[in-house]
């Protein structure tokens, strides 16, 4: 039995799956937060279907400096951030700005050209979740 499966025994659920509504109602102690539940991505366009080929999740924890602009940039695969500390603009290529701070979670715009450019004297530390495949970059570079 996998431990995902016999998680929910250990803890005394009667649900295969793991979620808030029954954890933060239990005696068990461990809480479970949905920071993002979506079908959109954050500029409220619809996630595009997953790729065809064998699936490859990547995690990466990113600290862009202080004053750091990032430059034109694409990713191929649906990714999602969950910002840990500072704070990010992000502008796409038509020039709508949206900006992030600790605790924020968000799907990224995909296949679409955006910027990046962190705001205040802190670093920007933030979790991005990448669902794609072996085949494919997770971040293009536009080029000038």
């Amino acid at each position: 039995m996998s431990l995902f499966l016999f998680l929910p025994l250990l803890f005394g659920l009667h649900s295969p799956v793991l979620s808030d509504k029954y954890h933060n109602n239990d005696k068990s102690g461990v809480q479970i937060k949905t920071l993002l539940k979506s079908t959109k991505q954050r500029d409220g366009d619809f996630l595009p279907r997953y790729p065809r080929s064998k699936p490859e999740i990547t995690i990466l924890k990113i600290t862009i400096p202080p004053g750091t602009v990032l430059p034109a940039h694409t990713h191929p695969v649906i990714n999602s951030g969950v910002m840990l500390e500072g704070v990010l603009e992000l502008t796409d290529n038509d020039g709508i700005k949206q900006i992030f701070k600790k605790d924020d979670a968000f799907n990224e715009v995909v296949n679409k050209i955006h910027s990046g450019k962190t705001l205040g004297e802190d670093p920007v530390v933030i979790i991005v979740f990448y669902a794609g495949t072996k085949k494919l970059p997770l971040t293009i570079l536009k080029k000038e």
